[in-house]
């Protein structure tokens, strides 16, 4: 099958997309992957962009990054010409959705949603905001200033290769690249990364995520492992 994949910018759920995407490779699936920019910036920070980017390499087996597509997004073409068996969208963000619903193209992401029902492509939607309620999602690195001593030379800063932490103060996430060197080097452990936290779902984003399952060739799906059982 030809399927094109699309990331979003949470964090929940992003694991296991990449090893779904992974298992779907194994099975000789032609794959395109897009990424939305917030999707590529995610990635980096959770030390998954690599193993996302191998995946590539080829015809119809493109990394499709919103930052090289501008506004008109062109390789959305294809599906408004139906040269797709399937689109995924995983992890979706509530402000993908939000756009969805109300008919807002105007990213990488949304537009394709919009031009594959335009060409009657099959599309699957695993939402992160799916049910009311409270939800524990994962953390990527994060300086816990409480265990931080504030070294006179911070040995996790100097072990980042990203220039990515300001000592005693914060991570800066937009550098991070999630290889894990700042936790390794850290003798206070005050770097700590897969940390869970509990956030709670708001009314408005369920609400729209609800509308989806109105919406023609679409598919909501609750984790990205149900992608497998579609195929």
């Amino acid at each position: 099958m030809k399927i094109a994949w699309g990331i979003t910018g949470a964090g929940h759920l992003l694991q296991y997309s990449v090893e779904t995407l992974e298992k779907l490779k194994e099975k000789d699936h032609e794959i395109s992957i897009y990424l939305s920019g917030a999707g590529e910036e995610v990635l980096k920070m959770y030390g998954l962009f690599n193993r996302v980017k191998k995946l590539t390499g080829g015809y119809y087996k493109e990394l499709v990054r919103e930052k090289d597509q501008k506004s008109s997004y062109p390789m959305t073409g294809r599906f408004s010409l139906g040269k797709y068996d399937l689109l995924v969208i995983s992890p979706t963000t509530s402000n993908t959705i939000g756009k969805i619903v109300n008919g807002i193209a105007d990213t990488l992401i949304t537009n394709a949603v919009a031009q594959a029902g335009k060409g009657k492509v099959k599309t699957c939607i695993i939402p992160v905001d799916l049910e009311a309620g409270d939800l524990e999602t994962v953390l990527p690195s994060k300086l816990e200033l409480e265990l931080c001593q504030k070294c006179e030379v911070c040995e996790a800063a100097g072990a980042c290769p990203q220039q990515a932490i300001t000592p005693g103060v914060e991570i800066n996430l937009l550098k991070c690249k999630g290889c894990g060197a700042c936790q390794r080097a850290c003798p206070f452990d005050a770097i700590t990364g897969g940390k869970m936290i509990t956030i709670h779902m708001r009314d408005i984003d369920i609400e729209n995520t609800r509308k989806l399952f109105k919406f023609p060739g679409v598919e909501v799906l609750s984790h990205p492992s149900e992608v497998l059982k579609v195929i």
